[in-house]
């Protein structure tokens, strides 16, 4: 693990100047921290010129070359092992992964949240109505929602809210009608019925009265 970590230190541009590399043991994968002096032995500044993205690539080239494995994503960190304000970060992120999919707005994810005793707070563009951005809190600590992870930021969970809400309608049964609905339909066929059985009563009785007129011409009978 030295060697790797020293590896690094190199590629980084982190060379002749004082550095300390320590040992971890706050998750179960084997890991180290790296502490380095940007000011190098003839004073000068070592870089920090997009360090995250030279990192970020430095460390998918060690991976393949020392035939390491990559992480699978905060699902498999044992939150457990974690210290604050982590643990209550990991536990954010559990609840939401979990009580998202389940919410098609707004007002459903902040109360399953708040049964979890996770607030939400919202960020607005100045003094303006516009929502820039959500803030989760537990257990004292806040937490903007792309720091959980990036799939938390505002503009995604409201994205994925929406796309629930959709698929919910679109699961909604065609046919489907309310009482109501029914109860009318069932009392306009039934006064059709009841006009129509009125329409054909008459009609027999006038059809029976012809046929006593023609009758009583036909014997010269008088009433």
């Amino acid at each position: 693990m030295v060697r790797i970590a020293r590896d690094y230190k190199v590629r980084m541009g982190i060379t002749g100047t004082q550095y300390l590399i320590g040992r971890h043991y706050d998750k179960e994968h084997p890991h180290v921290h790296m502490v380095f002096n940007r000011i190098d032995y003839n004073g000068r500044t070592i870089s920090d010129r997009y360090e995250r993205k030279r990192s970020e690539k430095i460390c998918k080239e060690l991976t393949r070359e020392y035939n390491l494995y990559f992480a699978s994503g905060k699902e498999n960190v044992n939150v457990y092992r974690l210290r604050e304000p982590d643990k209550t970060k990991y536990e954010i992120y559990h609840c939401l992964k979990t009580i998202i999919p389940q919410c098609n707005n707004w007002n459903q994810l902040i109360l399953a949240l708040k049964d979890q005793n996770i607030g939400v707070k919202f960020k607005h563009k100045g003094k303006t109505d516009e929502i820039q951005g959500v803030i989760f809190d537990k257990n004292g600590y806040t937490f903007n929602g792309s720091k959980v992870d990036r799939q938390f930021s505002y503009s995604k969970i409201n994205q994925q809210l929406q796309m629930n809400e959709q698929k919910s309608q679109q699961n909604k049964p065609k046919g489907n009608r309310t009482l109501n609905q029914v109860q009318t339909n069932g009392n306009v066929l039934n006064n059709f019925l009841y006009q129509l059985g009125k329409q054909t009563n008459y009609s027999d009785e006038k059809n029976k009265k012809a046929a006593i007129q023609r009758l009583k011409k036909k014997k010269g009978m008088r009433w």
